[in-house]
């Protein structure tokens, strides 16, 4: 019988753990696949995360300047977090990470984009949201030795979407969050509200906690 593009189900036949961490999960999971035949799918399961576009009354973003142990460099990113704390909304852990990080509150909140971030191989996704009306917070002391070598800096928004494009700028949800940023900035495209539908929020990883 012919089969037709596009309409095949991936049936998981049997799944078993490889790793079970603090932040992750790996599975070995048995797919069937189109035409019957079974394949090995290995898929890291993974929390989730927020970042936050946050802008200023000038256009400035800011932007943290992070080491990356797994890339073995300081990275520019967006503040972000990951979905760690049971019950937490990714709003309320968004303006969380944005205080802990960048010492800064927000009046104004949207969502710009969400990001999976390599969905060839885990379920990892990143919502990322644009903050704006910033105002100083009490940012508390750094926990651990990565977080107290954090460089905070402000670039205009302009700026950091060249660091984009000129390779500078690689983190995932970072890229995607400026360039959205502009072009709702500059007019081309609306955010989303804060409540906007996640379709690919993790759930697996946190439900393991819950077992």
């Amino acid at each position: 019988m012919a089969r037709t593009a596009g309409q095949h189900e991936f049936t998981t036949v049997s799944s078993e753990d490889v790793y079970v961490g603090k932040i992750l999960a790996l599975r070995a999971d048995e797919v069937r696949m189109p035409g019957g035949a079974h394949a090995r799918r290995e898929v890291v399961e993974h929390h989730g995360a927020v970042a936050v576009v946050a802008l200023d009354e000038q256009d400035q973003v800011v932007l943290i300047h992070q080491y990356r142990y797994p890339l073995g460099r300081r990275l520019w990113e967006l503040p972000a977090g990951l979905l760690d704390v049971s019950g937490e909304e990714p709003l309320r852990t968004a303006q969380r990470e944005l205080a802990e990080e960048a010492g800064l509150a927000a009046r104004d909140w949207s969502v710009l984009v969400d990001v999976a971030t390599s969905p060839g191989f885990t379920d990892e996704s990143v919502r990322v949201f644009l903050a704006t009306g910033l105002t100083d917070v009490p940012r508390p002391e750094p926990v651990g030795d990565e977080e107290a070598d954090l460089v905070i800096r402000r670039f205009p928004l302009g700026e950091a979407v060249q660091m984009v494009l000129s390779g500078e700028v690689v983190n995932a949800p970072a890229v995607a969050g400026l360039l959205a940023a502009q072009q709702v900035r500059s007019g081309r495209a609306k955010p989303r509200p804060v409540d906007a539908p996640w379709v690919d929020r993790p759930s697996r990883f946190e439900s393991r906690g819950a077992s």
